[in-house]
């Protein structure tokens, strides 16, 4: 005759008592609290890369790689981009590369859509 399952046996058959799996317990909760440890600090960070507002408006003409980099849709590589080409055509008698948001545009890898995206970050003055 079949013993019918009464919670001192696992499905297999086999006795599982307290002091088992108290351990395992134990072991898991180790390792999600040591997961969790390391993962914090890491999402904290990228959290922070996300979300950095910028205080006020910047103008183009004469922000910095990092402080163009700020902005939405922008990164390092295009704010470098904007600046070379602010280097490559600005005059001697004027300094304003960029007049408006449409002339953000002649840079290579800013397109209307991104121009559009950063124009209210910006100013020129």
């Amino acid at each position: 005759m079949k013993k019918a399952y009464d919670g001192g046996f696992d499905k297999c058959g086999l006795e599982q008592s307290n002091r088992e799996s108290f351990p395992f317990i134990i072991s898991i909760l180790i390792c999600t609290l040591t997961t969790a440890l390391f993962a914090v600090p890491y999402l904290t960070r990228a959290f922070e890369q996300n979300n950095n507002v910028l205080a006020g408006r910047i103008n183009p003409n004469n922000a910095s790689a990092a402080s163009l980099a700020r902005l939405p849709g922008v990164g390092i590589v295009r704010a470098e981009t904007i600046v070379a080409y602010r280097r490559e055509f600005t005059s001697t008698d004027s300094n304003q590369v960029f007049e408006s948001c449409k002339d953000l545009e002649k840079v290579r890898g800013i397109g209307p859509i991104t121009a559009q995206k950063i124009c209210e970050w910006l100013k020129f003055e």
